[in-house]
């Protein structure tokens, strides 16, 4: 069956017409304004595609999630973590965790290729949409700072109580694990007890995250992407999952329900 193709206005088919492709490809065309960013996210669905390629939308089956509660951070890991959450208590921390502080570094240190790939899929063109739901209050930047300098960190969306995990980037080693470590402080605290990872990878099922089947998957956004979000401002991040503002960077972000689509 042919692959459909989205005009402005045309809306997402069912996700179920996804198993048609094995990587769970659903539809393409369409644009990445915030109203169909939103609508694309609230039922599972997110797009991907080179700069080469015309926009793609997936909704793979099964989907890498990573319960919060299930966060299992190796043993090296976990005593960095501690270290980190006695040294936060002093005036002058090495490393400190921020959130919404430079989110523009973040999603372009995250499009930089990798080596051996020379492409991304976070075109230039996804950048300027995320940076724009960013500025809307509901794309957010977790970042690790080291010695004053960006050292790694991930973006991701949050649809009232679930949060959509997008991409992370490292220039120090384990620097994008302390931020996904502290993003999931920050959301068991808010209640938020599922964060997607998209694709599977050994990597995440090593932190304790697992595939889930897309009908499991589409059932728990219904139950959470349309409940009152946490209240996001920019600033430094405890290992409580507290954000305590920091001077210049006092925007709140308090996203409003979402009406259902």
């Amino acid at each position: 069956m042919k692959l459909p193709w989205l005009t402005r206005d045309t809306p997402f088919p069912p996700v179920e017409q996804a198993w048609r492709d094995p990587d769970g490809l659903l539809a393409a065309g369409g644009d990445l304004s915030l109203e169909r960013l939103r609508s694309a996210y609230t039922q599972g669905i997110f797009p991907w595609s080179s700069e080469n390629e015309p926009l793609l939308w997936w909704s793979p089956n099964p989907r890498m999630v990573l319960t919060c509660a299930e966060f299992a951070p190796p043993h090296a890991l976990r005593k960095r973590l501690r270290q980190i959450a006695r040294d936060e208590r002093q005036p002058h921390s090495r490393i400190e965790v921020r959130v919404d502080t430079a989110f523009a570094e973040v999603i372009a240190a995250c499009a930089a290729p990798r080596l051996p790939e020379t492409g991304t899929w976070i075109t230039p063109a996804m950048q300027r949409a995320y940076i724009a739901w960013h500025a809307e209050g509901t794309a957010h930047s977790i970042e690790t700072w080291i010695d004053g300098q960006l050292a790694g960190g991930l973006y991701g969306i949050n649809l009232g109580r679930m949060f959509f995990g997008e991409s992370m980037f490292t220039r120090v080693t384990d620097a994008s694990k302390i931020a996904l470590a502290y993003l999931v402080n920050f959301l068991r605290l808010h209640d938020v007890p599922l964060l997607d990872c998209q694709q599977q990878t050994a990597h995440l099922a090593s932190l304790g995250a697992r595939p889930v089947d897309r009908a499991a998957f589409g059932a728990h956004l219904r139950a959470t992407v349309h409940a009152t979000p946490p209240r996001w401002q920019s600033g430094r991040l405890d290992s409580c999952g507290i954000i305590h503002p920091l001077a210049g960077h006092a925007a709140i972000h308090d996203a409003p329900p979402l009406a259902p689509v």
